[in-house]
């Protein structure tokens, strides 16, 4: 098995990495590796749908698309991530029990009752520490996992939970699940474990049971590849936010100058049709918004810019601002 070290924490480069392994080797491959704060949405999910906007938006948290499917995640400097990539002609496929089998055993190994559960969970006394998701191109295989250790659990529940807004479509929503940190359950130990020496563990344990052929870091052909990656899909709204399922939003609000009420049918990120209503007062038309609106980005930016064009409370929503409408609009 080839073990590749990656001591990057830059979301965006971490999961282009992953696609890197997965097209240039050959070789079963593993690879431990955390990101910096930041939430990671599945392949098939609306990523409006997923996170909290305004917290996102206040702690500047990058949001990027991953390749497997299944629901978003937030990672931080806690929590460990797990990447097998094996060459099977898929017929590991679905089988996660397998691939979380390694991290089980280190688990067990110290005491904790840690248990597969479900689809695609490991728990300790009943409460989720590892979300597992699967990719499959052609012969090749990609498993991941994430592994809180001593994750803000706080900072997860923020930034993944949606504002009161309507989104239907046909993305799959992320099922929120009691929480715990590996941490919390290693106090009967004589020697503290921080992450550094449980990820060793992990690696340790990982190559005694498969062996190593080649311990391999990335070198700068290989960086210069996955930052290529990175601009040409990983790092773009197109890939994070415009390859979200066509969905239609609805949000509603009274502020001081009436009810607004807002409709937007969106397929891959962009706006197809906008339609405004509520019991604001307005001297001119609002469908000349309704109108801009059409063909933009669904996100924060490119709204804030067609709002920016108009005399919002002047001529359109008396007593009401762009940062009202924005935050009714996503």
């Amino acid at each position: 098995m080839l073990i590749l070290i990656n001591d990057n924490n830059n979301p965006y480069f971490n999961l282009a990495s992953e696609e890197y392994i997965l097209n240039t080797y050959r070789e079963d491959c593993f690879m431990l590796w955390r990101n910096r704060p930041s939430i990671i949405v599945g392949k098939n999910q609306n990523t409006m749908a997923e996170i909290n906007v305004d917290y996102v938006k206040a702690h500047q948290i990058p949001v990027v698309r991953r390749l497997s499917g299944g629901g978003a995640v937030f990672h931080d400097f806690g929590n460990l991530n797990f990447t097998f990539i094996k060459t099977d002609a898929g017929k590991s496929f679905s089988d996660f029990r397998g691939f979380t089998e390694p991290i089980l055993e280190v688990l067990q190994s110290l005491g904790v009752n840690a248990e597969f559960s479900g689809r695609n969970d490991l728990t300790i006394d009943g409460k989720k520490f590892s979300g597992n998701a699967q990719y499959k191109r052609h012969d090749r295989t990609l498993h991941h996992g994430t592994l809180l250790f001593t994750s803000e659990i706080a900072d997860l529940s923020a930034a993944l939970r949606p504002r009161a807004s309507k989104f239907e479509g046909k993305s799959v929503q992320s099922v929120v699940s009691r929480v715990t940190n590996i941490q919390e359950h290693l106090k009967h130990l004589d020697t503290p474990l921080d992450l550094d020496k449980f990820q060793a563990m992990i690696q340790d344990h990982v190559i005694q049971r498969f062996g190593a052929d080649s311990i391999h870091p990335f070198n700068e052909k290989d960086i210069a590849a996955i930052n290529k990656l990175v601009e040409e899909k990983y790092g773009t709204w197109e890939w994070n936010f415009g390859k979200s399922p066509d969905y239609s939003y609805q949000k509603e609000k009274k502020f001081a100058g009436g009810l607004v009420e807002i409709h937007l049918d969106v397929r891959q990120g962009v706006i197809q049709k906008a339609r405004i209503f509520g019991d604001f007062f307005s001297r001119l038309d609002v469908k000349d918004i309704e109108n801009a609106l059409a063909g933009q980005p669904h996100d924060l930016s490119a709204l804030r810019e067609v709002y920016e064009r108009f005399a919002i409370g002047e001529d359109y929503f008396n007593n009401i601002t762009v940062e009202d409408l924005l935050e009714i609009s996503l």
